[in-house]
């Protein structure tokens, strides 16, 4: 009984190993996959922010370098090694409009150089006027002092109501935003953050408004009977162009009504 169970069983392991060897040498049998070779980009030599730059950096022959891109992500207004190869030596001396951050591609757009007028004049668009006003050190005109460049704020006159002062007897004063949502420029001579610091305080405040608003500001500004205070927007509220909002007399055109020395003058918008 033994020895029939040993037989069965060796030809049965023939057998198995018979099949292997046949399929194993089949002529259909897939091959292996083999690993795909990775496709080859082309790239191109851009010339990048070699480290963080704040906005009004002078750029020095360490401030950027030339980095491998990918050439179909390329833009026009990038600098490239092929259309400028001295373009490390261009840059030197030109003065950034706005922030890089290490790595950024440079732009020549986002550059200013000597001689091309002050940089207050580089960073502001086409049609706009920058103005400064006075607001105190201590920010109590300018929430605290935490108002910081690139802001956008509301800009509010306080003022002594002098027809209300004479009929009650006692000084009254009113509010009133007359621009809302104004770029900040720069507080003192801070046009961006610097270092981490999260507070900047200064003598003034300088602003970006169109020629109408600028009129308005002025006349505001130097009422002998006002004062103007800055009200901080939150960063979702801050989206569109500055407006004028001050309406006094109710024709629903903004203006501001300053008394000075006695005489009104009125500021259209």
């Amino acid at each position: 009984m033994n020895r029939k169970l040993i037989i069965v069983g060796t030809i049965a392991i023939l057998a198995f190993g018979a099949t292997y060897i046949f399929l194993g040498s089949a002529p259909n049998s897939a091959p292996s996959p083999s690993a795909a070779a990775p496709p080859k980009i082309d790239v191109e030599q851009v010339l990048v922010a070699a480290q963080d730059l704040p906005m009004g950096t002078v750029v020095n022959d360490t401030a950027t370098s030339w980095q491998a891109w990918p050439k179909a992500a390329v833009s026009e207004f990038m600098i490239t090694k092929s259309a400028k190869p001295d373009a490390l030596q261009d840059v030197i001396g030109a003065m950034t409009r706005v922030a890089f951050i290490r790595g950024e591609p440079i732009r020549h757009d986002k550059l200013v150089k000597a001689g091309a007028g002050g940089f207050m004049s580089a960073i502001l668009p086409t049609g706009k006027r920058a103005v400064a006003i006075k607001i105190d050190n201590g920010g109590d005109s300018s929430a605290g002092g935490f108002i910081l460049p690139n802001d956008r704020v509301d800009v509010v006159r306080l003022a002594r109501d002098e027809d209300a002062t004479k009929a009650r007897g006692v000084e009254v004063m009113t509010a009133q935003t007359i621009l809302a949502n104004v770029r900040v420029l720069a507080i003192g001579q801070n046009v961006e953050e610097q270092n981490g610091k999260k507070v900047i305080t200064g003598t003034n405040a300088t602003l970006e408004l169109d020629p109408d608003q600028v009129n308005l500001i002025i006349l505001a500004q130097q009422a002998g009977n006002s004062l103007l205070h800055l009200a901080l927007r939150s960063l979702v509220d801050s989206g569109g162009p500055a407006r004028t909002v001050v309406d006094t007399d109710g024709s629903g055109k903004a203006g501001l009504t300053v008394v000075r020395y006695g005489a009104a003058q009125q500021a259209a918008r």
